[in-house]
């Protein structure tokens, strides 16, 4: 009788919103596959936290671009709906400044122009034109190349006419400046890069699609909260047949064979447990994943020196906290400028200290979801961006607690009488990001979406010196954010089941 050659498997190091991604692609197409999850929960950043009846989304919470959740349930026949129910917000950002200004951004195009008309006709007229121009980014740097991985330099020379003719080269904040006179108005069409970790001042214009994709698509929120989104991910990903190791972190990876078709990752982690896989895909910190996993690997350790010489985005303070009455009159997002922009910024991504003023975004998902509290209070977070530890040496320990104290105060302007009312407060700080979630420098968001850190220029979703090592999440192509993640993982799941000859419908699933 002839033996049945044995199936592949693959481990997939993390479980953020990537890692579930790739985790799900793979055990569609019949690739059985293991999950290693460092903490006690599902989610990666997508962490949660309870406490006193207050739910807290610990991560993401902007949840956009909705068919890259439901595609990966299309891929086994389900329905996202059938697991988690996707709400829309509405505006999708309250956008205030400092001197009392406030601005609702919108999905409904004709009240955006009517608001931006009452300012400036003329602006508004150059919002319009800017919108068209967002949405040709939006076809050629989403539609073409989200889910496209760049293996090869020629990879981008292809697309480099293109993207030269939208004038990549430009940041996102002068090229809104292009479009319209009005400070606040190009502040608010700029901030969007800061949820991916970018300078409006330093990155590339192509994130501007984000302005197309969010009309586009809208903002949604999950029922429940973000990591009621990572469980329906989990429970999709076993029911498909996959397993998944919680608390248990993975200390080493070491390669038994090094040629394309036979190498065999040993993963060791510290329950002291050994199992070898054929592929490994890490949803990993990428300088983590080189540096401490492949640590006896001499190309790993190459790759880390470089890795330290990138920028890396910037960190984030996150202060989670309850009140004991609910705040009604709140949007479920704000963005609170505060009286610097570019300076600000200048200080968070160049600068050596920790800035004395800040820009926050406020979440209250109560304003959708009133299960996240206790009946008649609120659960909110609130994040600023500062400085990574490799640029401003603060003492996080000693001055947690004041900052989130000022923060607090700057938040009154919209939750009157805030400092009276928290029952329950919890922060996170760049010490945080790195001592829980392994990330380099205590970055938020990874390597920085900068032109010369993007697509090839980025580190790779497929290792070129680790036969069976692939990359996903916001430290490869395309990025950070949650359609970007996702992104990530399908571009680096279809080069896998293309390299191994892997129909993606689950026609050919074994080894060759």
């Amino acid at each position: 009788m002839t033996k049945k050659p044995r199936r592949k498997n693959a481990a997939v190091i993390g479980s953020g919103f990537g890692g579930l991604g790739a985790a799900i692609r793979l055990q569609s197409a019949g690739i059985q596959t293991v999950l290693y999850e460092a903490r006690d929960l599902p989610g990666g950043r997508a962490y949660v936290y309870h406490d006193k009846g207050y739910t807290f989304d610990a991560g993401p919470t902007v949840i956009t671009a909705p068919h890259t959740l439901t595609d990966l349930f299309k891929l086994s026949n389900k329905r996202l709906e059938d697991y988690v129910k996707l709400v829309e917000v509405s505006p999708m950002y309250r956008l205030i400044w400092s001197d009392g200004d406030r601005f609702d951004y919108v999905r409904d195009e004709s009240t955006m122009v009517k608001q931006i008309s009452e300012r400036s006709q003329k602006d508004a007229e150059g919002y319009q034109k800017f919108f068209k121009y967002a949405k040709k980014v939006f076809d050629k740097g989403y539609t073409e190349l989200a889910d496209t991985p760049f293996l090869r330099f020629s990879d981008m020379l292809k697309v480099s006419p293109s993207l030269m003719k939208l004038r990549a080269d430009r940041s996102v904040y002068s090229t809104v400046s292009k479009y319209v006179k009005d400070d606040h108005l190009r502040q608010a069409l700029s901030f969007h890069s800061l949820l991916v970790g970018g300078n409006p001042f330093q990155t590339s214009s192509i994130y501007t699609l984000i302005h197309f994709l969010e009309r586009e698509w809208g903002v949604h929120f999950p029922e429940g909260g973000t990591h009621a989104l990572v469980r329906a991910l989990v429970k999709l990903f076993e029911e498909l047949g996959g397993e998944v190791r919680l608390s248990t972190p993975v200390q080493t990876i070491e390669i038994e064979s090094s040629n394309d078709k036979n190498t065999k990752h040993r993963v060791s982690d510290e329950n002291g447990n050994t199992q070898v896989f054929d592929l490994i895909i890490s949803n990993a910190d990428v300088h983590h994943t080189y540096k401490k996993l492949y640590s006896t690997n001499k190309a790993a350790q190459k790759r880390a020196k470089k890795l330290e010489k990138m920028d890396w985005s910037m960190s984030l303070f996150v202060l989670y906290f309850g009140t004991d009455i609910e705040y009604k009159d709140v949007a479920h997002h704000t963005i609170l400028f505060g009286p610097r922009y570019k300076g600000l910024l200048d200080e968070i991504f160049k600068g050596y200290s920790l800035p004395d003023d800040f820009s926050l975004y406020l979440h209250v998902p109560t304003v959708t979801d009133k299960s996240l509290a206790p009946e008649g209070c609120s659960s909110a977070y609130v994040l600023a961006p500062v400085p990574h530890l490799g640029r401003a040496n603060v003492d996080w320990e000693k001055e947690a607690e004041a900052y989130g104290d000022k923060i607090i105060e700057a938040l009154e302007v919209e939750m009157p009488n805030l400092r009276e009312h928290i029952v329950t407060r919890r922060h996170m700080t760049p010490k945080t990001f790195e001592t829980e979630l392994s990330a380099f420098k205590g970055s938020a968001f990874s390597v920085a979406p900068k032109l010369t850190q993007s697509a090839f220029f980025r580190p790779s979703n497929k290792d070129s010196d680790i036969p069976g090592l692939y990359l996903v999440g916001a430290g490869t192509h395309p990025g950070a954010g949650l359609p970007g993640v996702l992104n990530s993982a399908k571009a680096t799941v279809d080069l896998i089941l293309s390299e191994f000859g892997i129909d993606e419908s689950n026609q050919s699933i074994s080894q060759t």
